[in-house]
């Protein structure tokens, strides 16, 4: 019996797939506990509309990371932080600042877990990479100036 997976079974499939199974298995095990429901013409017709929908809000978010990081692509930002001697800072700069001060020069809202860089423990300028989404990602400069 073929049959449309709800949910995703071990050992049998993922959710939304279209899989073979014994009669029996379907009906006392999948059906009962709502895991699956059997694969007419009108619930594949509704899988299939379901999967295009997914596939186009995927392209729309994937534009916009695009356009996001072609804004971003060569930016600078300069953060002031408190330095002793050698320009060593008091503190470090993380993620979460490097993140507000995107969002405060650029009025956008970048959140922190997208920014891969180390903590920034001495003044100087770094490259940082800002990661918007799986395949989208773009380079910016951070440049931190001492402040006595």
């Amino acid at each position: 019996m073929k049959v449309i997976l709800l949910q995703d079974v071990k050992k049998i499939g993922k959710k939304g797939e279209v899989i073979n199974v014994s009669d029996g298995y379907a009906r006392n095990f999948l059906f009962p506990k709502k895991l699956a429901k059997e694969a007419t013409d009108a619930n594949l017709h509704i899988l299939n509309n379901q999967k295009e929908n997914e596939r186009k809000q995927k392209l729309a978010e994937i534009e916009a990371a695009q356009k996001l990081a072609s804004e971003l692509k060569g930016k600078e930002v300069k953060i002031e932080a408190k330095s002793g001697e050698n320009g060593k800072l008091f503190g470090a700069i993380t993620s979460k600042d490097v993140a507000q001060e995107i969002n405060k020069v650029y009025k956008m809202n970048i959140d922190k877990k997208k920014i891969v860089m180390d903590t920034i423990k001495v003044a100087g300028g770094y490259e940082i990479e800002v990661k918007l989404y799986p395949e989208v990602s773009t380079k910016m400069k951070v440049i931190i100036v001492p402040k006595a």
